[in-house]
């Protein structure tokens, strides 16, 4: 005997168009029935779009069609009264808003610390910029922000005549903002939760960024409040993961690509960092391995962005404040990364 929660379990394989997760996470279903193997249910849309409305009520059909015992099935989807053909999707973080001025926001993620995630932020958003983009970099560790030191730049920001946004600090052509902007020294952080949320919130929210082609944002390790805070402030245009060729890395860097799939935001590919050493004679040394992160895109489905070695260039730049891709734009590893920042560009369109 077919019952509500058959119902809804077989409507978990229905995925809302354009996104990975399904009707019933996204609250679509309201209302569901079944009586003598006929099953109804109605939907609520916040999309004005007969054709989204249409895609759903199909797929739904057919998938509660090979539920065993049911003969006829009625699927209802409404959608709200106005514009036609409007394709807004449903919004789980009901506080997101697009950032005026800010084409693109990209966050750049690892699932573990110790990979060269902030490293590797710094030099891309270089290479946006050496690429000609209007870029802004974005550090959301607030235990633990490097880009100051990365970037070259101590100044704590000015606020804007009305005393209403934080004007943010420039250096290298790319406009900044971290926590290492605002405390003394080397003064620790010592939040809970729910102050990082709102830190980050105002660092996206009340910072005159202006105009921007592209908003990278050095996300802390992990899967927690920060990434989530910053989901659910602003949407994201998509998320890079940077690892390290070893499994112990490559195994945390799934979570990371779960969170983004949990959140809708869409994976532009991995970076693996560390890649290989060559010695002074040029022999190639696989110091962690290699090719992990190629072949785990290659497992995910996603696009694998290129590989970094290590170059002691790359530390020391990122020691004394000007990115190799500043400092040293030919140098091979910095044309690694300005080839990976053209490859981004070109995916974000």
């Amino acid at each position: 005997m077919i019952n509500e929660e058959d119902i809804k379990n077989a409507l978990k394989a229905v995925k809302y168009p354009g996104y990975s997760r399904d009707i019933i996470s996204f609250g679509l279903v309201k209302q569901v029935s079944a009586s003598n193997g006929a099953v109804s249910v109605s939907m609520q849309l916040s999309s004005g779009s007969p054709e989204i409305a249409q895609q759903i009520k199909a797929e739904s059909e057919r998938v509660l069609k090979t539920l065993p015992g049911v003969n006829l099935v009625h699927v209802e989807v409404k959608v709200p009264a106005g514009p036609q053909g409007a394709a807004a999707a449903p919004n789980p973080w009901q506080s997101q808003n697009k950032v005026p001025g800010i084409n693109r926001i990209v966050a750049v993620a690892s699932g573990k610390g110790g990979v060269g995630k902030s490293t590797t932020s710094v030099n891309l958003a270089c290479a946006l910029k050496h690429l000609g983009a209007k870029v802004g970099l974005l550090d959301c560790d607030i235990y633990g922000p490097s880009i100051p030191l990365m970037m070259g730049i101590r100044q704590k920001p000015t606020v804007t005549e009305d005393e209403t946004m934080m004007v943010p600090p420039v250096n290298h052509g790319v406009k900044l903002m971290s926590m290492g902007f605002l405390i003394e020294g080397d003064n620790p952080v010592i939040w809970r939760g729910p102050m990082i949320m709102k830190t980050i919130q105002q660092f996206v929210t009340s910072v005159a960024w202006g105009e921007l082609d592209y908003l990278l944002v050095d996300l802390p390790p992990g899967t927690g409040d920060a990434q989530l805070s910053l989901c659910q402030t602003v949407p994201l245009d998509g998320g890079v993961i940077v690892t390290t060729p070893q499994e112990a890395s490559l195994g945390v860097v799934r979570k990371g690509i779960a969170m983004f799939e949990k959140v809708n935001v869409p994976i532009l590919g991995i970076i693996e960092n560390m890649s290989y050493f060559t010695t002074p004679n040029g022999e190639r040394v696989e110091i962690f391995g290699h090719g992990g992160g190629h072949a785990e895109a290659k497992r995910q489905n996603i696009t694998f962005l290129g590989e970094i070695p290590i170059f002691t260039e790359i530390r020391i730049a990122g020691d004394e404040g000007v990115p190799l891709v500043v400092s040293a734009p030919d140098k091979p590893a910095a044309q690694a990364f300005i080839k990976i920042a053209d490859i981004l560009r070109q995916k974000l369109g």
